[in-house]
């Protein structure tokens, strides 16, 4: 029985910020929580422009998680954050029922002419905490626990695995581990992961073997549920293994808005169209914000 369900390329997208966007995809809607992904770069931007910058926009239903490989971003939010992401960090961020955030390129990363690259996630939240207060959560990356195998090293982001525990709170049964495995080494997910059936694995760079198919770079490998799998390196390789729980409901997505409710999707529409600062608060010392699309 073959332990891939779907191998899926993304498409390649320029939002101001070259990025592949993996999920949702068209059969794949989601892999556990994990209802967004994009793989952001690596690009470089020009300095003293706002070129990669992303204006303040509005979230609900859902938490976002950053992880870079390499630069930095500046994170604010309408709790009042400011906060630095580097390589290794993971920001999390829960909307619940409404918060507002910028990501900007920090101007040292812009005159070094250092590359950014890192990936951008949304991580639905179950239907009863959907409406919960916002939240911000900054974990630096020695923070993160890490494993060590012949040729693995291991990065545990969120939740129970390769016998370490990551103390990023979630709300649902979350998977996500970074791994950077040299040329000939092996990686063995097994069925230990009991609490994430539903799996993912992405190519970050490099080149492995699944069940004696060989995937390249840019590619999200959907796991058959429950399944064990050895993911062998063609070359050095750095994977994200993602996944977790299903979820209980179907939520609905459009534009940043995530709900199990389209009366709640709509109402958050209105409430931004609006400028309503009772739902969405402004970002302080921000005054640009991305406009509500015309459609989807």
């Amino acid at each position: 029985m073959t332990s891939i369900r779907k191998l899926i390329r993304g498409q390649a997208r320029d939002i101001g910020f070259p990025i592949r966007r993996l999920l949702p995809d068209a059969e794949v809607r989601r892999i556990g929580p994990f209802v967004f992904f994009d793989h952001m770069g690596p690009a470089v931007f020009e300095a003293g422009t706002q070129a990669g910058d992303v204006r303040p926009h509005p979230h609900i239903g859902l938490a976002t998680v950053t992880y870079l490989f390499s630069g930095a971003m500046m994170h604010r939010d309408s709790l009042g954050n400011v906060q630095r992401i580097v390589p290794g960090d993971i920001n999390w961020m829960t909307a619940g029922r409404g918060i507002v955030h910028s990501e900007r390129m920090p101007e040292d990363i812009r005159e070094q002419q250092i590359a950014v690259q890192g990936l951008q996630m949304w991580v639905a939240l179950p239907e009863r905490d959907e409406e919960i207060a916002p939240n911000f959560q900054h974990y630096a990356a020695e923070q993160l626990p890490r494993a060590m195998f012949p040729g693995v090293q291991l990065h545990v982001l969120a939740g129970q695995a390769f016998g370490q525990n990551s103390p990023v709170v979630c709300h649902s049964p979350t998977l996500y581990v970074a791994a950077w495995l040299e040329a000939g080494a092996s990686l063995e997910i097994s069925s230990e992961t009991a609490n994430y059936p539903e799996r993912g694995l992405y190519v970050v760079s490099g080149s492995v073997t699944v069940n004696e198919q060989v995937v390249d770079a840019g590619t999200l490998i959907v796991l058959e549920e429950r399944n064990s799998v050895s993911v062998t390196a063609n070359v050095s390789a750095v994977l994200m293994l993602l996944g977790g729980a299903a979820l209980e409901s179907s939520p609905r997505l459009w534009w940043n808005f995530v709900s199990s409710s389209k009366e709640r999707i709509e109402a958050a529409k209105l409430a931004w169209a609006s400028q309503d600062k009772n739902v969405f608060p402004p970002v302080p010392g921000e005054s640009e914000r991305i406009p509500l699309p015309d459609r989807q």
